[in-house]
């Protein structure tokens, strides 16, 4: 229903209800005879309603004068109107207190179009109205009010948890920097496992007379360096801008390749601490010959002189199949705690790098697991160390067979002192062990040498006695013999970069078996300096006169 029609309403006079019919009164039944009180019907309680109160604006109708159209407009032009009109409004009517209202009411008298009567009525109607629906003046200011406050409370709640995000990263930062300072907490990706477990054995340490070194702290003090040090040194990544290793490839003997790591100076001492002051204590297998003080390629080839079958087997990859988990498992074993066992680790092993330009700078990128390098001096004894159990089954295996097993770093040899058909069963075993210890054999490298045959160990040939091959001898007598007439440098067929060293080393090699005959040697190489340098002059002369 709509206002005006509720206008109307108000105005037309209520219709009159017919009164209702009057329906004949129910016969009543007869009570029957008893003793007991009769029954009282139940009482009501009648609510009355609330008496309204009539409450009127105090309109008369002389307020509503008739006035002019040209009157309207003067008064509407001399007249300053402040506030909020709501004439236009067709859900409320405006108030008779608004002198805008009260002026269009006055022109709508003058104009005929209602009277003042029908103005008050309406203007009651209007309050009543406002009575049943107020309609708060402004409502649409205080939603606004209160959009904006809500605004800047949740500006005030974002700004604080920004700046209460902002301080605990500041806070977080300088923890950081203070524990890189004192710490180690991270040294790259897979291998930062164990560096929040500090516990050491103690007493296995003490008992085997090693230093005692369970945090970063104790190690970086050992080493006489700082924690930020020991992290630089410590610290693996897949791409690293900077190598702890010069590396650098030397041809094999057999063919291809080896390449070689040599640490820089700080690693190196490092490595140096590490061997001297743990891994030298630590005995050796007696089957193990390799880097072992008191014994070397010679007393590796003894055991297996005048034999009457010799099997020489090779491990593809020694070095580099020892990973830094297996170098950790090592540490931990002798009682040090993880955190401990894993910078050791990382400190002695290195993953194999190829040098790659990226955005024109230079990268030293994995392309391998992390394992021992080959030239670090800690790779032998650790070597030896993680061998301990194949040695010990492989040992074990030979005597069970009456063979006899030594191995000098990846050189595997076994021999018998009589004829054996159990060749191909002593191979299979070694396969199975050697495999089950994390190493391989390198079938292609797999030598059955019988008594018929030179049968070598380590360079040495043991057929009857230690001997150094005789063609190895007559090859160096000749070289040393014909630098006396040509010089050294011509003597270098095969362009070493350093045939004198190259040349002292054979020497020192023949020397282990043969000592009266490297004595001669080594007489004839000193004798070479002033030949070699009188042959130099007279090139220069010849080449003047030329």
């Amino acid at each position: 229903m709509g206002l005006f029609d509720f206008v109307r309403k108000l105005f037309s006079p209520a219709p009159t209800r017919p009164p209702p019919p009057m329906t004949p009164p129910r016969a009543q039944a007869p009570v029957p005879q008893t003793n007991w009180p009769a029954a009282q019907p139940p009482s009501r309680t009648v609510r009355r309603a609330p008496e309204r109160r009539e409450t009127t604006l105090s309109l008369d109708v002389a307020q509503f004068q008739p006035l002019p159209a040209d009157q309207v407009r003067e008064k509407a032009m001399a007249t300053q109107f402040t506030g909020f009109f709501e004439f236009g409004r067709r859900d409320r009517i405006p108030s008779a207190a608004d002198p805008r209202t009260k002026l269009i009411d006055q022109a709508m008298v003058g104009q005929g179009l209602v009277k003042p009567e029908e103005l008050v009525r309406i203007h009651e109607i209007g309050r009543q109205m406002d009575e049943l629906r107020p309609q708060p003046v402004g409502a649409h200011t205080l939603a606004e009010r209160a959009v904006q406050a809500d605004r800047e409370e949740r500006k005030r709640i974002k700004a604080e948890k920004k700046a209460a995000t902002e301080q605990r990263k500041r806070d977080h930062a300088a923890r950081v920097a203070a524990n890189k300072l004192s710490d180690i907490i991270h040294l790259g990706r897979g291998v930062s496992a164990g560096l929040a477990d500090r516990r050491s054995n103690v007493e296995k340490l003490a008992h085997a007379g090693l230093p005692v070194l369970s945090t970063p702290g104790d190690i970086a003090t050992a080493l006489g360096i700082a924690i930020p040090r020991l992290r630089w040194l410590a610290y693996h990544a897949e791409a690293s801008a900077v190598s702890h290793y010069v590396q650098f490839v030397v041809p094999k003997k057999s063919g291809g390749e080896r390449t070689l790591s040599a640490p820089h100076q700080q690693m190196a001492l490092a490595q140096r601490w590490i061997l001297e002051h743990i891994l030298a204590k630590l005995p050796a297998q007696d089957a193990a010959h390799g880097f072992v003080k008191g014994r070397s390629i010679l007393s590796n080839a003894r055991p297996h002189v005048a034999s009457a079958v010799v099997v020489n087997c090779d491990l593809t990859d020694f070095f580099p199949s020892i990973t830094v988990h297996r170098v950790i498992g090592l540490f931990r074993q002798l009682g040090y705690s993880p955190a401990s066992a894993t910078i050791l680790a990382l400190l002695v092993s290195e993953c194999p790098r190829r040098k790659v330009l990226y955005n024109g700078k230079p990268w030293h990128v994995a392309t391998g697991p992390r394992g021992l390098p080959q030239g670090a001096c800690t790779s032998p004894a650790i070597s030896n160390l993680i061998a301990r159990r194949m040695d010990a089954r492989l040992s074990g295996i030979a005597k069970k067979l009456g063979w006899t097993y030594t191995r000098y770093a990846d050189d595997l040899t076994f021999s018998s002192a009589q004829a054996s058909d159990r060749i191909g069963y002593l191979l299979a075993r070694v396969r199975h062990i050697t495999g089950d210890e994390g190493f391989a054999v390198n079938e292609k490298k797999t030598r059955v040498l019988k008594q018929a045959a030179r049968q070598s160990v380590t360079g040495v040939v043991v057929n009857s006695q230690p001997a150094v091959s005789r063609r190895t001898r007559r090859r160096l007598r000749a070289i040393v013999h014909n630098a006396g007439k040509t010089g050294l440098n011509a003597q270098n067929r095969s362009q070493r970069p350093d045939f004198r060293s190259w040349l002292r080393g054979m020497i020192g090699f023949v020397g282990m078996v043969h000592p009266g005959h490297a004595i001669r040697l080594r007489e004839r190489l000193n004798s070479l300096r002033g030949v070699n340098a009188s042959l130099e002059r007279s090139k220069a002369h010849q080449r003047q006169r030329a």
